[in-house]
């Protein structure tokens, strides 16, 4: 359903009333079909919400300025006080050929049914167009942005350096210059606010720290870095958030080096992720997303609705995106032993293990990449052998028919490993796209690892997502993509996320960088702010090189098999080895997987957030799962003496909760909470895991 409302002074004046009963009465149809969202334009007044959040906007020609925003839950709103558009450029002009659109989206397999609303106006010669999309289950509103037309200069001055500042001794010391093209901002009333930028790393085979929090008092005009901005105000035990969808802040494209700018209450988006050079005056060019949320209360709703809007990008299918795979990569093999007779050996292996998804990684295919250990291949223009992205007829001479067919017969979905061709910004996506399609055809392989990405301009994210949409839509939405975030320019934790999930890191025991609580961390970490569900995370085989780390009391050895695994169950649980390289002892995990598999889904629907100490080896740490007056709580006792840990959790405090143990080792018990959530769990050895039902009793 679409409606189209523009607003020109030459309408008849006998038409216009016709015309405003129409668009309210199809209006008023959208909201019914959105369950409770809503999008008016009343004159000069444009307003969009759902039964959480409401922002209302000035239409001032269409380059809108928000007037208030909101927060229907908490019952709060706030004003803004900044007289300039939301949207902002240097030294734009007045806005013109304002336009208003509504469209209705339904829903499919991969994204929840949405409401947008389409602002699109001009300034010189540049058009804009601003789509604000919003779902029944948030209380944010995403904002895309797409420029087209001449325009020269997009990124702005840089900010100035506090330090190189004269002292302040008047009003106009204060006035410093403005910085980079403003992708959306509000200035609320109070001096009372608690700024927390929060910059994500990825890249992370050079990286071991992914999360860099900065929390600060919002004072002179000041940038910051990262994806996510929380302004909470202390008066009012409220506030809201600004989510950036681009990739981590230092790979961003035509970075400016910030991504927000606060001024006192003054909190403003920057850096389109487009240079002057990158808009064209034939086609739409799409700026990086900004999602502005509300909350009322303290951290945990504060989380709680970052989340909400986050589990609104993909739908996670039980049957589709829920997995515990299997990778052939992680014992160093490369493509050496790769063939029809260990792709059959291999599943064997995973079927005691309890795997349900088998990934042969690069070497099915007859094309040799740069990693191969049999030939010296390439990347480079990959389709110049149309046979590339076809089984290797020597490795595979019967195609992977007989590995479907076996893994059918023991339940595991095959999977694969895939390398888009890079030369000239992803110029041949359609034929890398037609490649997974057809194999998709043949054999009903679906899931792909996309692997050897570079995203150094905007053409190339654009080809990538024409290729990521093609596959899906010629999958009828089935495709699942598992996005390597290991090296290069990606999409990082908060760009193609709508795609698939993250395969998160490369680590070895034969390089001695695989240890457990290193990934346990880097899982704890990332899950505040990232869904957990949505990242694949590793367990090696513990007994491979086990020797390479002599006593070192944190090697894999040092740690039952089933902990491992354990330490994964929060995110997408990973088996970074070859299962033809396990011990036997190690298939007996095969009880604990399947006894995690009933509950997987359910454990991940919830909002997943860390508890207890970050992990560091000899810490009491975990992970919550909240859904409502129930959930899980996984807790890990690593390698401290202290047999009982107290753990700070999201619970309330003085709340009475029942626990019940449904993995690892812990018994049933019933608690009242202590200050700030904590409660006290027992485990009888060190490095042991529980994983706990719970209820709350009031």
């Amino acid at each position: 359903m679409q409606i189209h409302k523009k607003i020109y002074k030459d309408w008849p004046l006998t038409i216009q009333p016709f015309l405003l009963i129409l668009t309210f009465i199809l209006i008023s149809m959208s909201c019914l079909a959105q369950d409770e969202c809503y999008s008016r334009l009343d004159k000069d007044t444009l307003t969009i919400g759902n039964q959480y959040i409401e922002r209302k906007f000035i239409w001032n020609k269409g380059n809108i300025i928000t007037y208030s925003l909101s927060d229907k839950k908490g019952k709060r709103v706030w004003f803004n006080r900044n007289k300039k558009p939301d949207f902002s450029v240097p030294a734009d002009d007045g806005a013109r050929n304002a336009n208003y659109l509504l469209f209705s989206r339904k829903a499919d397999a991969v994204k929840f049914a949405a409401q947008e609303t389409i602002v699109s106006f001009s300034i010189g010669g540049l058009d804009i167009k601003r789509i604000y999309r919003l779902t029944a289950q948030s209380p944010s509103i995403a904002c895309e942005t797409y420029l087209k037309g001449k325009m020269d200069g997009v990124r702005g001055a840089q900010s100035a350096n506090a330090a190189d500042q004269k002292n302040i001794e008047f009003v106009e010391d204060m006035l410093i210059n403005g910085s980079a093209a403003v992708l959306d901002q509000i200035k609320l009333d109070g001096y009372h606010w608690q700024g927390k930028a929060v910059e994500f790393f990825d890249v992370t085979d050079w990286n071991n720290n992914l999360v860099q929090e900065y929390k600060f008092i919002p004072y002179r005009k000041r940038t910051h870095r990262g994806n996510l901005l929380f302004a909470h105000n202390q008066e009012k035990e409220a506030g809201i958030f600004f989510l950036k969808e681009a990739p981590s802040s230092n790979v961003q494209l035509a970075y400016g080096g910030e991504d927000f700018t606060t001024e006192f209450g003054h909190f403003a988006v920057n850096g389109l992720g487009l240079s002057a050079r990158d808009i064209r005056t034939d086609d739409w060019r799409k700026a990086y997303t900004v999602v502005l949320g509300v909350y009322s209360g303290q951290e945990l709703e504060q989380l709680q609705a970052l989340r909400s809007y986050q589990k609104t990008i993909r739908k996670n299918e039980p049957q589709r995106d829920e997995m515990v795979m299997m990778n052939t990569w992680g014992d160093r093999s490369q493509d050496a032993k790769v063939n029809e007779r260990f792709s059959l050996l291999e599943l064997e292996a995973a079927a005691k293990l309890g795997i349900t998804h088998f990934q042969i990684d690069d070497g099915w295919q007859q094309g040799k990449s740069p990693n191969s250990a049999l030939a010296k291949g390439s990347f480079k223009n990959i389709w110049d052998n149309s046979n590339y992205w076809k089984p290797d007829t020597a490795k595979y001479p019967n195609g992977l028919d007989p590995i479907v067919k076996k893994g059918k017969a023991l339940g595991i979905e095959i999977c694969l490993w895939f390398n888009p061709s890079i030369q000239q910004d992803y110029a041949d996506w359609e034929k890398d796209a037609s490649a997974m399609v057809k194999l998709y055809q043949m054999y009903g392989i679906r899931t792909f690892k996309i692997d050897g990405l570079s995203i150094p301009n905007k053409q190339s994210e654009i080809n990538l997502g024409k290729m990521f949409n093609k596959v899906l839509s010629e999958t009828e939405n089935q495709a699942v993509f598992n996005l390597d975030a290991t090296a290069g320019r990606r999409g990082g934790y908060h760009l193609f996320t709508e795609y698939g999930n993250i395969f998160l890191e490369n680590r070895y025991t034969d390089w001695q960088n695989y240890y457990p609580y290193w990934t346990l961390r880097n899982l704890w970490q990332l899950s505040k702010y990232v869904p957990p569900e949505k990242l694949q995370i590793e367990f090696l085989n513990k007994w491979r090189n086990a020797d390479k780390y002599g006593n070192d009391p944190f090697a894999p050895s040092k740690y039952a098999f089933e902990y491992l695994f354990a330490s994964t169950m929060a995110a997408q649980p990973l088996a970074w080895f070859e299962g033809t390289g396990l011990p036997e002892e190690a298939l007996k995990l095969g009880r604990l997987v399947a006894k995690y598999k009933k509950v997987q889904h359910d454990f991940h629907q919830g909002v997943i957030l860390p508890v207890g100490e970050e992990p560091s080896g000899r810490s009491w740490t975990g992970f919550q799962s909240l859904q409502k007056d129930r959930g899980y709580l996984i807790v890990f006792r690593e390698n401290t003496s202290d047999g009982i840990g107290t753990l700070e959790t999201w619970f309330s405090e003085n709340v009475k909760i029942q626990l019940n143990p449904l993995l690892g080792k812990g018994k049933s018990m019933i608690q009242t909470t202590g200050r700030k959530g904590s409660i006290k769990v027992e485990l009888p050895a060190k490095n042991d895991f529980v994983m706990y039902s719970y209820t709350i009793l009031r």
